[in-house]
């Protein structure tokens, strides 16, 4: 099979981020998107982490598009990172702060429980 097919199997979202238009001037998110592309097409399909990982970033991807809230915050984060020439694979790189940041969002959100009382 074919590995650019091995990959879109793995990532079911990937036509739908690929073709979501931006606002105009949404340089961050245009270069998100170029970020996956780049990351999901370089993976090791005989690595269980590189395929971990397209997995979870296309899940992200996808959230980043539906999720209005969710996609200013992780606009907010991603300028606070900090990636070194000397890490090596700056796309990896920034994946795995991408990861990080919407672990770090999905936790703070899951933790937040209203509980009402009624009388």
């Amino acid at each position: 099979m074919n590995k650019n097919k091995q990959v879109l199997s793995y990532c079911k979202n990937y036509w739908k981020i690929i073709n979501t238009d931006f606002i105009e001037g949404d340089t961050l998110s245009v270069q998100l998107v170029k970020i996956y592309k780049d990351y999901i097409f370089k993976i090791d399909l005989n690595n269980e982490d590189d395929v971990k990982n397209a997995v979870e970033i296309d899940k992200i991807m996808s959230r980043y598009i539906d999720d209005y809230l969710f996609r200013k915050t992780l606009k907010q984060e991603l300028l606070r990172v900090k990636v070194k020439k000397s890490y090596g694979d700056i796309i990896k790189t920034i994946v795995e702060s991408i990861i990080e940041i919407f672990r770090k969002v999905e936790f703070e959100s899951t933790r937040k429980i209203y509980i009402s009382k009624w009388i």
